[in-house]
């Protein structure tokens, strides 16, 4: 860029700068929870990047002044956004302004005060392009930021040099975890599990997680799973100058969701029943009410803050007022503005969880957060109860109870609850084969009829044994649907030695089952009763069909609707095979 055009740089970019948004959405339910601002017009100038934009400002020592007509710009198209109330704005700020942040601060809250835009609704953006921590005015700059009521996020989560001791020593509300780490992860173990740490470390924390540069339904899925709290990217919406384009919810997160949901009510009844909805404290709140509140409640320590869209921030303790309210001149020091100490300077940070989260995650989140008085519990993204440790440990105990309940009698394999979860779990876990192998007796009805309960009850717990020594081991799970009914789901296993040994069960089962038959019944090799529509006929002696789902490395699924019907076909086909075996290949 030529000296002069460097000289009027800040001049110029008003007049080709504009902003595109990009909806972030809550990843249960694609509603907008706020946009991301970025930076179009950029290339007017003949610029490849906005950060080129940026460093030319620098060299010509205008960067805070353009930082600050760019926040402007920015807020400016954010207002026009017909349902902006209660959503948030992301604006990215450069980490070489921060030696000047009063001025961006400042600016920025005369900018929302004219568009009579609540200082909640800014998020400041870090990139970790630079050390941001070694600015020596950092930590007021943040100081000063939530005294106004703003957020902060680290963007290019995962990038950086300094975002864990950023997390470790300051607020920090969100963390936007890089595309980098997005990209393909449904197809990547390594991925998912540097995600799913992130996101639990975040959350032990209390911070909210959004994946960012999230471009497919697999991706979207796969951040679902790892527990990232919203989603940014492709997928949803791509940026838009427009504001006309632009969606309060988009739809085909929502269907997504319900194509590949995972059925938790189970865990989310259990945790609703124990939760406490204690009342809360808004983050603006003047201190003398949160001293009413402890008052009227002599029996609670603690009360959540939430924010003016009912979002939590953590918690303020009791016990951090107490020198307050009973050293001389206390109360009339925190009451006196020019002290400056507000709600927000009693808060601290308490681990954030969605309702929807199981009840085992709840408890490795709550161990990792030691010091924490309980776990805060949010729906959409909202507060709505808090749970206790003794709560917690309720929660898991009857969760244990009904597992226990599930098992079965006869046979004491796992029940349906257990197959369902680990059928949920591993049709999501990509990295290896997987084999779902569902058994049906064939004529078990006639057997049962003829011979009674307890030779049924023989032939069940036949199979029960000769399916646990044929097939138990590591990365396998055997269970007991009902009746005459079976399951065995297995882990990276060859296809072609599975089918012989499934093979090997089915006859050795068949040989067994005939020894519970008569001696007149083993020689004429079938028996003669009624079937279903009361006629009499012919059936052959008992024995075992399977019908054996293959999801090959690669596939992931979580809609368990489409695995039950492909399953129903191939045990409809199993039957009527010689073999007593069919052999279905899911595609996703």
């Amino acid at each position: 860029m030529p000296r002069i055009a460097r000289d009027h740089i800040v001049s110029l970019a008003k007049l080709v700068v504009d902003y595109a948004l990009q909806p972030i959405v809550e990843i249960n339910t694609g509603y907008v929870y706020g946009y991301e601002a970025l930076m179009r017009g950029f290339d007017r100038l003949g610029l490849a990047s906005p950060v080129a934009l940026l460093d030319h400002a620098a060299e010509a020592d205008v960067l805070v002044a353009l930082e600050q007509m760019l926040h402007a710009r920015a807020i400016a198209k954010f207002a026009s956004v017909p349902d902006a109330a209660g959503k948030k704005l992301f604006i990215n700020v450069d980490g070489r302004t921060l030696r000047s942040g009063h001025l961006i601060l400042g600016a920025a809250a005369k900018v929302l005060e004219s568009k009579r835009i609540p200082a909640s609704t800014l998020c400041f953006e870090l990139s970790e392009r630079y050390d941001n921590d070694a600015e020596p005015t950092f930590g007021a700059v943040v100081g000063a930021l939530r005294t106004m009521g703003g957020r902060l996020a680290i963007d290019d989560f995962g990038l950086g040099f300094s975002e864990l001791k950023l997390l470790c020593d300051y607020g920090i509300d969100y963390i936007k975890i890089d595309s980098h780490f997005i990209r393909g992860m449904a197809q990547s173990q390594r991925k998912r599990l540097l995600v799913t740490t992130m996101s639990n470390l975040a959350h032990v924390l209390g911070i909210r997680v959004i994946a960012e540069g999230v471009e497919t339904e697999a991706e979207y899925i796969a951040c679902r799973e790892a527990g990232c709290d919203l989603v940014q990217g492709y997928f949803v919406a791509r940026p838009t100058c427009e504001i006309s384009e632009i969606l309060s919810t988009y739809p085909h997160v929502v269907t997504a969701r319900a194509k590949h949901r995972r059925d938790r009510k189970t865990d989310e009844l259990l945790i609703r029943n124990q939760m406490a909805a204690l009342p809360t404290v808004p983050i603006d709140a003047e201190l003398p009410s949160v001293f009413e509140l402890f008052r009227q409640s002599p029996q609670e320590h603690f009360f959540p803050a939430v924010d003016d869209a009912g979002e939590p921030r953590g918690l303020i303790h009791e016990r951090d007022l107490k020198q307050y309210i009973y050293m001389p001149f206390g109360r009339d020091l925190l009451n006196n503005r020019a002290y400056q100490r507000r709600v927000s300077s009693f808060v601290t940070a308490c681990p954030i969880v969605d309702i929807a989260t199981d009840a085992e995650h709840i408890l490795e989140v709550f161990a990792n957060a030691r010091g924490s008085d309980g776990v805060i519990v949010t729906e959409n993204l909202k507060y709505i109860g808090v749970l206790s440790t003794a709560a917690l440990l309720s929660v898991i105990n009857d969760k244990k109870i009904q597992q226990a309940q599930d098992q079965n009698p006869l046979t004491e394999l796992p029940g349906n609850l257990s197959i369902t979860d680990f059928v949920a779990v591993n049709a999501l876990d990509a990295d290896a084969p997987r084999h779902f192998c569902y058994f049906d007796f064939d004529d078990f009805k006639p057997f049962n009829d003829r011979y009674g309960f307890p030779h049924g009850d023989r032939a069940i717990s036949l199979f029960a044994t000769l399916v646990r020594r044929s097939l138990g081991g590591p990365g396998v799970m055997v269970g007991h649907v009902g009746g005459d009914d079976f399951f065995a789901g297995l882990r990276d296993h060859d296809s072609a030695a599975l089918r012989g040994t499934l093979a090997e069960l089915l006859d050795e089962f068949r040989r067994e089952a005939r020894k519970l038959y008569g001696p007149e019944d083993q020689r004429l090799g079938f028996i003669t009763g009624r079937d279903r529509d009361g006629r009499s006929r012919r059936f052959d002696l008992l024995r075992c069909s399977v019908a054996v789902l293959e999801l090959a490395p690669g596939t992931m699924t979580s809609d368990l609707d489409k695995i039950h019907a492909v399953m129903a076909q191939a045990k409809s086909q199993a039957k009527h095979e010689s073999t007593g075996m069919a052999w279905r290949r899911f595609s996703a």
